[in-house]
């Protein structure tokens, strides 16, 4: 019995130390990171600038961040992304959105328009700062950053070009997309998809007469917060192809990178929109992965994203998707 007890022992001893070692060996990125205060339009903007290992970086990307409180590094998610970007010889600056981690304000309270003026401050400020190159800028926009991108191209004349992942065009086309391949994915049936479109379309007349969040509580089965319908009141119209056409304008590049999965926005729509805007300005990467550009198992099974996080965070993402970024960053002048 005590022979059984000491075999499990050791083996348990050698599975934490193979885990540990994996984990050190899989977070060893390329890079060095420092933390930065940033003054912002409500207030300090906590933030991380990655830079590569031996120094020199030639460029600078400015990340731009989707829906929801997300933190610098996005929890550590990022880094691999950081680390692509350092690979080719570019630092990385970002930040919490107001109200996450140690940035003041409401990300919340937060329209568009706010978000775009929030990358100009963040912008100014990285002007000033003798550590960081003043080579050619970067923005790398995520999902919802697809309606603040071209608002920031259009007024900062330093933006060379732009990574697009996994953008949208239009808000209420992109919530009507959503809902029905969510209905899809559960299988929906066709009475259950007539009342969910149903209730949808009762919140978007909601929401186009400014309804106050009592009415729409009252009339709505499953309410969101009513911090939540505050910004989508202030949000639901944005719609990024005006703002497109200034892009095509200035000569930006914009690289596209999109999942073949993505159920959150149509991403067939964003790149049909933005070729008829940019033209030969626009170059596109699709990857067999859903909205996050994640490996399709990694969302679809809880246990192995985490296991993965932890012990191996490059190979979260779907394959190519680093590679690709890094040899797009390699191009930008």
């Amino acid at each position: 019995m005590r022979r059984a007890i000491v075999r499990v022992l050791v083996v348990v001893a050698v599975l934490v130390t193979a885990l540990t070692v994996a984990t050190v060996v899989g977070n060893d990125f390329r890079l060095t990171t420092a933390e930065v205060s940033i003054p912002g339009p409500q207030g300090t903007l906590a933030g991380v600038v990655a830079q590569p290992d031996e120094g020199g970086a030639r460029g600078l990307v400015v990340m731009i961040h989707g829906d929801g409180p997300v933190e610098a590094t996005q929890d550590g998610l990022y880094m691999p992304w950081f680390e692509a970007a350092a690979d080719a010889g570019f630092a990385t600056l970002s930040w919490s959105k107001p109200g996450v981690g140690g940035s003041q304000g409401s990300w919340l309270e937060q329209s568009m328009a706010d978000r775009a003026a929030e990358v100009g401050a963040v912008l100014d400020w990285a002007r000033t700062q003798p550590d960081l190159p003043a080579g050619p800028v970067v923005l790398w926009a995520a999902s919802q950053g697809g309606w603040v991108f071209p608002r920031v191209v259009a007024d900062r004349p330093e933006v060379s070009a732009v990574v697009a992942v996994g953008t949208a065009v239009d808000w209420r086309r992109q919530g009507r997309f959503h809902l029905l391949a969510g209905l899809a994915d559960r299988d929906a049936d066709a009475a259950q998809t007539a009342r969910a479109v149903a209730e949808s379309d009762r919140v978007l007349a909601l929401l186009e007469r400014a309804a106050p969040y009592d009415e729409y509580a009252r009339e709505t089965h499953d309410p969101m917060p009513a911090d939540r319908w505050g910004f989508v009141l202030r949000n639901f119209r944005a719609d990024a192809t005006p703002e497109l056409r200034a892009v095509a304008e200035r000569g930006v590049r914009v690289h596209l990178m999109v999942g073949s999965r993505d159920r959150n926005v149509d991403v067939a729509e964003t790149e049909r929109v933005y070729r008829a805007a940019l033209g030969d300005l626009l170059s596109v990467a699709t990857f067999d992965a859903p909205h996050s550009l994640a490996r399709p198992v990694v969302e679809d099974v809880a246990a192995v994203g985490v296991l993965t996080a932890v012990v191996r965070p490059r190979a979260l993402l779907a394959p190519g998707v680093l590679d690709d970024y890094r040899e797009w960053l390699r191009d930008v002048g």
